[in-house]
């Protein structure tokens, strides 16, 4: 049975729990132990084995107000980008024929993330031209530095759903000193509220194949993005490999691992007031979240 760890708020305050693949939420005794799932997450080593065993099919339900992004503070949000065939030549762009390296860029970890059901604010829609990226989320386990990639898989404690909300507007600047700065990341990829995650953390042991799963995502009901994680052109091995020659990979780090073909920027069109994004990945679930304008 699959199942994930979620986050959720009752009378004003935070649980972890456990979201069943029939949306039932409950509280497994065996999660009593750590009061969030950082707190999970810095213990995983220990953690592991004892999710392994977790009596998911009686455990009691849990009467909660809503469920929080399941990780609400990680350390870091470290994004690929152009990592899907599809998507690279949606954008215009080729993918080099030798010598390809995953790009990387980072979100503000601490305001960015909302929960799965959150709205997503917008301001200045016209101007900011805010697009939707369906990806797949990984989340560290194992701390680690310059991990090799035939190993990188072993430093990671689960997958969840995410969506890379991205204010195509605010990319490039039209005044600029020099060619160097034209383009502005923090502007693009860090706005509040753009990084809506969850609906839990599916343990990797629960995850047959990171490779083999299937993407989707619809804008009022229509679909706009459907692709399996085997068109990325870094696996999350690679990715995972590639960042920690960067920095050092913390428990509870966020990486996420490119959207595929399907964003609006390719077609002019961009999300509104009153617009309902859903992004699907079978196995971990759904986040449904309604735009509105600030």
């Amino acid at each position: 049975m699959s199942w994930s760890l979620a986050t959720y708020a009752a009378g004003g305050t935070a649980g972890l729990g456990v979201l069943r693949e029939d949306g039932t939420l409950v509280a497994p005794a065996g999660l009593k132990r750590w009061a969030t799932a950082m707190e999970l997450l810095a213990d995983w080593p220990a953690a592991e084995p004892l999710l392994r065993d977790l009596d998911i099919e009686d455990a009691p339900p849990v009467e909660a107000d809503s469920l929080l992004a399941p990780l609400r503070w990680p350390r870091k949000v470290i994004c690929a980008g152009v990592n899907y065939r599809r998507h690279v030549r949606e954008m215009g762009g080729e993918i080099p024929a030798d010598g390809w390296r995953p790009f990387f860029f980072l979100k503000a970890p601490t305001t960015s993330v909302i929960g799965p059901h959150d709205p997503i604010v917008v301001r200045d829609a016209a101007r900011a031209r805010y697009d939707w990226e369906a990806e797949l989320a990984v989340i560290i386990g194992t701390a680690g530095k310059d991990i090799d990639a035939e190993r990188a898989v072993a430093h990671v404690a689960g997958y969840c759903v995410a969506n890379d909300v991205t204010a195509r507007g605010y990319h490039r600047r039209d005044v600029v000193p020099t060619d160097a700065f034209a383009y502005d990341w923090f502007a693009a990829k860090s706005m509040e509220g753009s990084l809506p995650l969850g609906p839990g953390l599916t343990p990797a042991f629960l995850v047959r194949d990171p490779q083999d799963l299937r993407l989707r995502l619809w804008v009022n009901g229509e679909l706009q993005q459907d692709e399996s994680t085997a068109d990325m052109i870094s696996p999350v091995a690679e990715l995972v490999a590639a960042a920690s020659q960067v920095v050092t990979l913390e428990p509870g780090d966020v990486i996420i691992t490119g959207t595929p073909s399907g964003v609006g920027a390719g077609r002019g069109r961009y999300l509104r007031g009153g617009d309902v994004v859903r992004v699907t990945i079978d196995g971990l679930g759904t986040l449904e979240n309604t735009v509105k304008e600030n």
